[in-house]
Order: structure tokens, then C-alpha cells, then sequence
């Protein structure tokens, strides 16, 4: 029942704080506020809820460490996405024209912050952590990394192998991250960091949406498995390869620390986070 009500409360802030956000998208400087407010709020809401529904410490949202783990998820999910970007352009299928718009990217940094803090919250925060405490690890990442992906076919230019290629890369690298920190500080960042340099840098299409102009006015072409077609460069060959990469690192540093959680686990240890959050 308390995963009804965790995912309850997080859902509703997501939705209104997505519906605040669209409302002001034509703004960047409202977009911008709204959107680290929905970021915030999504944060605190769960922290909250899960206090109140599981009566223990929320060591996956914990003040400690927070910044520090922001910031590295940034800087890699950054880093990440340019390496894709990087290989496009090596084949000649991403071309800058100029600059883009300023205003347009810091408005997409509440866009995406507000993306990223609300889905996971949702998908680790929720969905795995209690999936994970059932089932273990492994089962968790696939199951849950298989519905992210597949709740991106509800996108505007969404397809089949887009959707796929996010629960491959995205599913599997952002859980992978938490499992390895055990705090949602680090897949925050690192889906904000991914998000916001398709974005509010590169200019792309993120997950089949279009967005706002970001630092460079760019254009995209050649074929699906490298350019991602009108899914975005989420959907290219170079996302999936860059992407599994990192997730078998994170899983390379959850298994040296001891994070991983095997499928059958006695009775209390379904709130996984407490127990192996160090």
C-alpha cells in the first residue's frame, strides 16, 4: 500500500508541476523557476511521504553529500552526451550553424531539472527501490528499466527502437547509478546533466520532443542508427553503446561496495536503501 501512496504523491506533483511548466514555456525566466520548483518539491514531497510510510530514514535524499553528488551526475551526463554528439558530427550528420539562444537554454534547465528530479523520484526512487527489494537487483533494473522506456512511446515523435534504446541506456545507466550511490543524487544529476546538453546545448530533440532552441543552432541528418531520426540522438547507436558503458561501470563499483541485492532477501530488508546505504 505504500508504494500506492508514494507513487500517488510524486505522480501529482509531477503533473502539476508539468503542467506549470508547460503553461510558461513560452518564458524561459518563469520556465526556469517553475521548473527547479517542481525539481525541489518532487525531492521533498518523496522524502516526506516515504518518512511517513515506512517510518525510517531517507538516506537516498539525504542533505549530505547532495551537491556533490548533483554536480558528478551533471558533469557526467554531460560529458556523456557530447562523446554522442562528438561521433555524429566525426560522420558529418551534426552541423552547427551559429549560436542559438541563451534565454531558450537556461529556460530548458527548469525544464529538464524538473524532468529529471520528478522521473526519478518515480522510476528509482519508487518503482526499483520496491521492486528491488523483492525481487533483487537484477530483475528490478530489467523490469524497471523496461517500463522507462516504454513510457516514452507516449512522446510526440516516439518510436518502437527509441523507446527501446532509452530502457537499454537510460533504464540500465540511472539505476545503475543509484545502486552504486544508493541516493537519488547522483541519476537526478546525471538525467539532468544527459537531458539538458541534448537540449539546452547541443540543441536536439530529447526522447521525440521537440524543445526550446538551446546555445547552438544545430541540424541533424543521415541514418536512424546513427543520427536517432526525429527520436533524437537517444535513439542512435553511439547513446546506446557511450550509455552501456557507464551503467557497467556503476554496477562494476555497486558490486565492489557490496550494493548489489541478491533476489531472495530475509523478511525487513525490503527498505534496501537503509540497509545498504553507507
Amino acid at each position: 500500500m505504500r508504494v500506492v501512496w508514494q507513487l500517488l504523491a510524486v505522480v501529482a506533483v509531477a503533473a502539476i508541476g508539468g503542467q506549470g511548466v508547460v503553461a510558461v514555456r513560452d518564458d524561459p525566466w518563469l520556465t526556469l523557476v517553475v521548473g527547479l520548483t517542481a525539481a525541489v518539491l518532487s525531492v521533498l514531497v518523496y522524502g516526506w511521504v516515504v518518512r511517513r510510510t515506512e517510518h525510517r530514514t531517507v538516506t537516498e535524499v539525504a542533505r549530505e553529500g547532495a551537491l556533490a553528488g548533483l554536480g558528478r551526475g551533471t558533469l557526467i551526463g554531460v560529458a556523456l552526451f557530447a562523446a554522442v554528439v562528438v561521433n555524429i558530427a566525426f560522420l558529418g550528420h551534426y552541423e552547427v550553424d551559429g549560436p542559438g539562444s541563451v534565454t531558450g537554454a537556461l529556460g530548458l534547465i527548469g525544464f529538464m531539472a524538473a524532468a529529471a528530479a520528478t522521473e526519478e523520484v518515480m522510476y528509482r526512487g519508487v518503482l526499483f527501490r520496491i521492486v528491488e527489494g523483492r525481487l533483487g537487483t537484477w530483475i528490478a533494473m530489467v523490469l524497471t528499466g523496461l517500463l522507462f522506456g516504454l513510457s516514452h512511446l507516449l512522446n510526440e515523435h516516439a518510436t518502437l527502437w527509441g523507446a527501446l534504446a532509452i530502457a537499454i541506456e537510460a533504464g540500465g545507466m540511472l539505476t545503475a547509478a543509484y545502486v552504486a550511490t544508493r541516493t537519488l543524487w547522483m541519476p537526478i544529476g546525471l538525467h539532468f546533466g544527459w537531458n539538458f546538453a541534448a537540449s539546452g546545448i547541443f540543441s536536439t530533440e530529447v526522447s521525440g520532443n521537440d524543445t526550446a532552441q538551446g546555445l547552438l543552432d544545430s541540424s541533424m541528418s543521415g541514418p536512424l542508427l546513427i543520427s536517432g531520426g526525429a527520436f533524437g540522438p537517444e535513439a542512435s547507436l553511439y547513446s546506446v553503446l557511450f550509455c552501456v558503458l557507464a551503467t557497467a561501470v556503476f554496477l562494476w563499483l555497486a558490486r565492489r561496495r557490496d550494493r548489489l541485492v541478491p533476489r531472495r532477501r530475509r523478511a525487513g530488508r525490503v527498505g534496501t536503501t537503509a540497509t545498504l546505504a553507507r
